[in-house]
């Protein structure tokens, strides 16, 4: 097998890696709290972990992914302090916090397909590990990492000598204030809860040995990975954000529970920006991956342009650029397209040689740190080769695509497809084409939702307006 290097927070260093059963690897990524929309800047990282497993399973690795959903436990401030944010979340909007979650649960997934992300083997809620979680605790607690005060049952952080080592952490410059006043009785103002038992009025709450309560958010990652993982696993993943924090706090629990690591190296991807500014609901930023195909994009020109990065540099999103990704990606489509024709008229084979050389380049591409964008180059290096049949050309072009992503084996010819569209849809086209020619954007908002309802996505480009089938 090729050998693959992945840049490991835990070192701060590009390392080879190894798996720990040779062949397979597992896989833990940090997913959504389930309190509100998954926007584009969080579904940046999902389609980079995403191609994270798609290229381990290229490069020959059976991979077990899995992603847990918080559906309760993380507070506003994501330490000791604040509100539960999926009961802020139920209030908000007038529903139970299990109807909350239930919501957005469904709206990830939608994102998810949307964006051709292969699901997660295992898909994970938190309220559904509770046992695993008290039972994890008790560990920790036996083992002498957990002391109580009048908010729950604390780690001691002071147990784990280089609880401040994986983020670099200057604890004593901390602004740590608010914690402390939050409970006084912690030993550290940065030691942290495990099991919340202070807040009555908390509507998701179980029997535990500490008292009615329920988990501090840190905890249900630790244990929900161990169950399906093991106790030592192979790559965990999540968002810079969770550095400092969340995961410098699995890694102490580990500690508390095993004594040592659970996973061998921890990949951290940077965050999405639009147009120079952090994404958020309060800024009034936040773009959902359906709004994209309400402004006529096809959502997998998003995941074109992610993948023109790299996922520790992050992405300046801006329309400018999805469209520009989106002009890259159908003529990639058209190319394939065109490809598919060529091929089914002629009897050329597959030049063994050739897609040998090539596989392996992009193999190597893959392996050095995920370089996805060095991948796409090396495809557009096919497309333009002089030396390279259609029929090669193409049988690459769908090879890579098993990690890129982006259905271009769904590729059609305009004039073949233009044929198989209802004649239905072409009226409906006619009548929006004729209502952004009056500037009657209402209507035309409405009719391209009647279009969309029936199964179709509407393109608006320079060239006019162009339908391809979902």
């Amino acid at each position: 097998m090729t050998d693959i290097f992945l840049h490991n927070t835990l070192t701060g260093k590009k390392e080879k890696f190894e798996p720990i059963r040779a062949g397979e690897v597992g896989i833990y990524s940090c997913g959504p709290t389930v309190y509100w929309n998954q926007h584009i800047g969080h579904m940046y990282a999902y389609v980079e972990w995403d191609c994270l497993v798609r290229s381990l399973n290229y490069l020959g690795y059976k991979t077990k992914w899995v992603m847990n959903l918080t559906d309760v436990g993380h507070l506003t401030s994501d330490e000791d302090e604040g509100e539960d944010k999926m009961e802020k979340g139920a209030a908000r909007e007038g529903l139970t916090v299990w109807q909350i979650a239930d919501k957005y649960i469904a709206q990830f997934k939608e994102s998810l397909q949307l964006l051709n992300v292969n699901g997660p083997d295992v898909l994970c809620r938190a309220t559904e590990h509770i046992p695993e979680q008290i039972a994890l605790i008790e560990k920790i607690e036996k083992n002498g990492f957990a002391y109580r005060t009048k908010t729950g049952l604390v780690f001691d952080t002071g147990k784990f000598p280089a609880y401040a080592d994986f983020a670099h952490l200057n604890l004593e410059k901390q602004d740590a204030g608010n914690r402390v006043t939050v409970d006084e009785d912690k030993k550290k103002p940065w030691d942290f809860l495990l099991w919340i038992t202070n807040q009555p009025n908390h509507i998701m709450k179980w029997e535990s040995p500490w008292g009615v309560g329920f988990p501090g958010w840190h905890i249900e990652c630790t244990a929900m990975s161990v169950k399906y993982l093991g106790e030592r696993f192979d790559i965990h993943t999540g968002g810079k954000e969770h550095i400092p924090v969340h995961h410098t706090n699995e890694i102490a629990q580990a500690f508390g529970a095993f004594g040592r690591q659970t996973a061998n190296f921890w990949l951290h991807n940077e965050w999405m920006n639009f147009d120079g500014q952090k994404i958020g609901k309060s800024l009034g930023n936040s773009i959902l991956v359906s709004d994209l195909i309400a402004r006529g994009f096809d959502p997998l020109s998003l995941r074109y342009l992610i993948m023109t990065t790299h996922y520790k540099t992050g992405l300046n999103f801006t329309w400018a650029s999805l469209e520009s990704a989106q002009t890259a990606y159908f003529k990639l489509k058209n190319f394939v397209a065109g490809l598919k024709i060529s091929v089914e008229k002629n009897s050329a084979e597959v030049d063994a040689d050739i897609f040998e050389k090539y596989k392996n380049d992009f193999g190597e591409c893959l392996a050095d740190d995920l370089n996805i964008a060095k991948g796409i180059g090396l495809v557009w290096q096919i497309v333009k080769a002089k030396d390279v049949g259609d029929k090669t050309k193409l049988d690459l072009i769908l090879d890579f695509d098993k990690v890129l992503g982006l259905k271009l084996a769904e590729s059609e010819n305009p004039s073949t497809s233009a044929e198989k569209i209802p004649q239905k849809i072409l009226d409906l086209i006619s009548a929006r084409n004729a209502a952004r020619a009056e500037k009657n954007w209402k209507l035309s908002d409405e009719l391209r939702q009647k279009i969309e309802s029936l199964g179709f996505f509407v393109h608006d480009t320079g060239t006019g307006t162009k339908i391809d089938k979902k």
